[in-house]
Order: structure tokens, then sequence, then C-alpha cells
């Protein structure tokens, strides 16, 4: 794992975003075609809004949508698709597929089977993704599955990752925020090429301590990133606040 610290989350963000785009490119050189993985929330603001502006050939990127809330209608203001669609769908025009989860899908069950299909038919070269309050990647809330092969899976939202969407305003009360969602495995996260996961704020200090220089354990899920060969974690000096290890 290699660290990047920044002062600054817009400083972060470009930085991150950078490194991903330049994931894909060197993927379309190879291939002639990449697939991205993107995630969502208030630390993925710098790095998309940087990202959309790269020089990449969208029209050969397919992208998969990491989660989504269970029963929550994508007009929404929390609503993952709803955030997806405003932060980097509409502003990449020409991209050749944005594979969303459907969380109003009337068999959800069916819906992770087909989300399974759509993504083994892909090498996935670059995964965004970022780190929750309680070590969560996606919606893998401790003690993470790290066992399945599926690729999507139903899961339940503990009170700590709740009260973080609650916190970062995306809900008016706790009982608003969703209890189920669909997320992308931890598993299958891992499988991408690179990873590169963006994180900033005090709030994430903590969590970052654990996943960096913590043990490997399904209860702070973000750990298994120490296991990935090529896994890019970026940032702000208040996420790091806790860290003895040094950035590269």
């Amino acid at each position: 794992m290699r660290l990047h610290i920044y002062d600054h989350k817009a400083e972060m963000g470009i930085a991150a975003a950078a490194q991903a785009a330049g994931r894909l490119n060197a993927a379309i050189e190879a291939r002639g075609e990449a697939a991205l993985i993107l995630a969502t929330g208030a630390s993925q603001f710098e790095m998309l809004d940087s990202l959309v502006q790269r020089d990449v050939d969208w029209s050969r990127v397919t992208a998969f949508h990491l989660d989504e809330y269970l029963d929550l209608p994508a007009s929404h203001p929390a609503s993952f698709r709803k955030y997806l669609r405003e932060r980097f769908v509409e502003r990449v025009p020409d991209l050749r597929r944005f594979h969303f989860v459907d969380g109003e899908a009337d068999d959800p069950e069916a819906e992770c089977r087909r989300l399974d299909a759509e993504v083994a038919a892909r090498v996935v070269d670059v995964a965004c993704i970022g780190i929750g309050e309680n070590g969560h990647l996606a919606f893998n809330d401790p003690p993470a599955d790290f066992e399945t092969d599926e690729a999507f899976i139903i899961v339940a939202l503990d009170e700590a990752c709740r009260r973080q969407q609650l916190g970062e305003g995306w809900f008016p009360t706790l009982e608003d925020v969703p209890r189920r969602a669909i997320s992308m495995t931890i598993r299958q996260i891992i499988k991408s090429r690179a990873i590169v996961c963006t994180v900033p704020d005090a709030r994430k200090a903590e969590a970052v301590q654990q996943a960096v220089e913590g043990p490997v354990t399904n209860e702070v899920p973000a750990s298994i990133l120490q296991t990935h060969p090529c896994c890019d974690l970026y940032l702000d000096t208040p996420a790091a606040a806790r860290l003895k290890m040094e950035p590269v």
C-alpha cells in the first residue's frame, strides 16, 4: 500500500484522479478498452470533479457502481444513482456504459445476479473507493464477508454506517437512513488490478489507522487493502493524523 498525504482536499482529489486516469489510459493503450469502479459519498467529491476533466477516451470505458440503498428512489438526494449521474455520467457523455445498481429492483437477489454477470465479463482496471468511519469498504460493514465469491450481495447496514450517512447530511433523521443495501463484495473489489482509495477528514482518522497499520481482519474491512499488490491511498492531513507509516 502506498500512502499519499496532502494538506488540502483539492490537491488530494487531483492527485487521486490523475492516478486513476493514468491506469485507465494504460489499459486502453494495451487492450483498447478499460473498466472502472466508482464509489460515492462526500469523500469522492474532489476526486470525481477532477476525474471527469481528465484526458481519457471515455468511449472505451465501462464503469460500475459500487453500492446502492435498497428501496430508495433514484430521485432521492441520497441516492447513489443520482449522485453518479450528476457528478460523473452526465459530465462524460461519451462514456461507453455505466452499470448502475438498481436499488428499486422488484427482486434484489436477481439484481445482484445480473450485476454479477456484468462485472464477471470485465477485467476491472481501477477501483476508485473510500473507507467508511467504521472501516467499511462499499457497504461491507464489520464483520464483513471476506469469503463469498459472489460479486454483489444484499447487506444490512450497521448503526455506525447509518450514522455516518446522517452526519454527512444525506438524510434528515437516523430513521430515514435505509437499513439494507446492495453492495459489491470485498473479494470483487480486491480483484481490481489497481485500487485508488481517497479518504479525507479527521472523522476517518481512526479507521484509516486501523486499516493501514492494524491487523487484516473483517472487523476492519478496509484492512484487506494491505493485501492488494497495487493500492494507492490518498489522504488529507486530518485523515492521516494517527498514522506512523510515512507516505511515499
